[in-house]
C-alpha cells in the first residue's frame, strides 16, 4: 500500500543559511584532506589546474542543478528532475548512481574517521560513527543541520590554522607552485576527477529540496554560495601544502596537511589536524547519510525501492525506515570491507548522475545562450568520469550495467 501524504511528505524547516551549512559540511570535510594527495600524484605541478578544471565542472554542475530545484522542490535530487525531464529511465539511473556511489563514500568516510581517531580499531570506530550519526539524522532535520553548523566551525578553524602556519613559515616556497614539466592532459583532467569527489557536497541542499523553505529563492542562492566558499577554501588550502610539501612530496603523502604543518616546523599541530580530519570525516558521513536517506525515499515512492522505505515519521518528519536502512548498509560496508580507496568510484557514480541533471536542464530552455552551461557540464562529466582510474572506471560502469539490467527485469516483470 502506497504510504499517504500524512506520512509520506517531510517538513519544510530549512532556510537558506542552514541550506548552505548543510553544503559546506558536505564539501569542506574529506575532500580537502583525503582528495590532494592522489590528485598531486595525477597532475604534479598541474594540480592547481585540476582543481581550476574541477571548479568548472562543479559550477555547471550546481547551475544546472539550482534550476531545477527550484522547479521540482522534491526529496531525490537529479533522480526527480531525469524523469520528470527526460523519462523515468533517466531519473531511474541517476538515483541508482547516487544510492550506490555515495553508500560506498559513506563507508570511506566511515573509516576515515576510524583511522584519524584509533587507527588500530579503524573498523569498529566507523561503525560507531555511522550508528551515532544515524541517530542524529533520525532526530530532525534541524538537529543535523545544528550538529553540522559545529562541525563546519571546528573544520574551517583546522584549515585556517593549517594556511596560516604553513604560509608563514620559512619552509614555504612560492617557486613551488609555479608549473613545470608535462604531466599531460589525462594526468590534469584525472586529478580533476578525483578533485570533484571533494565538490559534489552541493548534491545534499538539492535532494533536500523538501525540507527547505521557499525552495525557488533559498536553492538557487544556497548552492552557488556553498560552492563558492568552498573553492575559496580549497584554493587557500592546496597553495599553502603545495608551497610546503611541493608537487613531489603532496603525492607521496598519505596525511598531507599533517605532514604539510610538520615540515612547516608545527609538529604541535599535527594532533589538531588529525582530529580535524576526523571532524570532517564526521561531517561528510553526516551529510552523506542525510543525502542518500532522502533519495531512497524518493525511489521507494516510486516503488523502484521497496515502498516500505517511503514512510515519513509522524513527529520527527525524517524518512524513518529510509535512514535507518541506509545507516545499516554503510555499517556493514565499514565494519567488513576497506572501501578507503574509493573516491575514483564514488566520483565515477556521482559523475554519471550529474550528466543526467545536465542534460535535463537541458531541457529547460531552447535559447542556446541558456543551454551553454549544462552543455559544457554535461561533456566535462563524461570527460572526467572517464579519465579517472580504470579500476574505477570499470567498477563504477559494471555498477551502473547492473543497475540497467534491474530496471529492465522490474519493467518486464511489470508487462507480465
Amino acid at each position: 500500500m502506497t504510504p499517504s501524504a500524512s506520512t509520506s511528505e517531510l517538513r519544510r524547516t530549512l532556510g537558506a543559511g542552514d541550506a548552505v551549512v548543510i553544503g559546506l559540511g558536505s564539501m569542506i570535510g574529506a575532500g580537502i584532506f583525503a582528495a590532494l594527495g592522489p590528485a598531486a600524484r595525477a597532475a604534479g605541478s598541474w594540480l592547481l589546474v585540476g582543481l581550476a578544471v574541477a571548479a568548472v565542472v562543479a559550477y555547471c554542475n550546481a547551475t544546472s542543478s539550482a534550476r531545477l530545484a527550484a522547479l521540482y522542490p522534491a526529496s531525490g535530487g537529479t533522480y526527480v528532475y531525469g524523469r520528470e525531464r527526460l523519462g523515468a529511465f533517466w531519473g531511474y539511473l541517476a538515483g541508482w548512481s547516487f544510492v550506490v556511489g555515495k553508500t560506498a563514500s559513506c563507508a570511506a568516510m566511515a573509516l576515515t574517521v576510524g583511522a584519524y581517531v584509533w587507527p588500530g580499531q579503524a573498523h569498529a570506530v566507523a561503525v560507531a560513527s555511522v550508528v551515532a550519526l544515524t541517530a542524529v539524522n533520525y532526530g530532525g532535520i534541524q538537529k543535523s543541520a545544528w550538529v553540522t553548523r559545529v562541525i563546519v566551525a571546528v573544520v574551517l578553524a583546522v584549515l585556517a590554522s593549517v594556511v596560516v602556519v604553513c604560509l608563514g613559515s620559512g619552509t614555504a616556497d612560492a617557486g613551488r607552485l609555479a608549473i613545470v614539466g608535462s604531466e599531460g592532459a589525462d594526468g590534469v583532467l584525472q586529478a580533476a576527477g578525483l578533485l570533484f569527489f571533494a565538490f559534489a557536497g552541493y548534491a545534499r541542499i538539492a535532494t533536500l529540496g523538501e525540507e527547505v523553505r521557499d525552495p525557488a529563492r533559498t536553492i538557487p542562492r544556497a548552492i552557488p554560495l556553498a560552492l563558492g566558499i568552498t573553492l575559496a577554501v580549497y584554493v587557500c588550502v592546496a597553495v599553502a601544502v603545495l608551497s610546503v610539501l611541493g608537487p613531489a612530496g603532496l603525492g607521496q603523502s598519505g596525511a598531507p596537511l599533517a605532514d604539510a604543518v610538520r615540515a612547516a616546523g608545527a609538529p604541535a599541530l599535527v594532533p589538531v589536524v588529525r582530529v580535524g580530519a576526523a571532524v570532517a570525516a564526521l561531517g561528510s558521513l553526516l551529510a552523506l547519510i542525510l543525502g542518500v536517506s532522502r533519495t531512497t525515499l524518493a525511489m521507494a515512492r516510486d516503488r523502484y525501492l521497496p515502498g516500505a522505505l517511503a514512510a515519513v515519521h509522524p513527529r520527527f518528519q525524517v524518512p524513518h525506515r529510509a535512514e535507518p536502512a541506509v545507516g545499516a548498509v554503510v555499517a556493514v560496508l565499514a565494519a567488513t570491507v576497506d572501501v578507503r580507496g574509493a573516491i575514483g568510484f564514488s566520483s565515477f557514480g556521482v559523475l554519471a548522475y550529474y550528466a543526467v541533471a545536465n542534460a535535463s536542464a537541458w531541457t529547460l530552455d531552447r535559447a542556446p545562450a541558456s543551454r551553454v552551461v549544462p552543455a559544457v557540464g554535461l561533456v566535462g562529466c563524461v570527460t572526467l568520469a572517464f579519465a579517472l582510474p580504470w579500476v574505477s572506471v570499470v567498477a563504477g560502469a559494471a555498477v551502473l550495467a547492473a543497475g540497467v539490467a534491474a530496471y529492465g527485469a522490474r519493467r518486464w516483470v511489470a508487462a507480465r
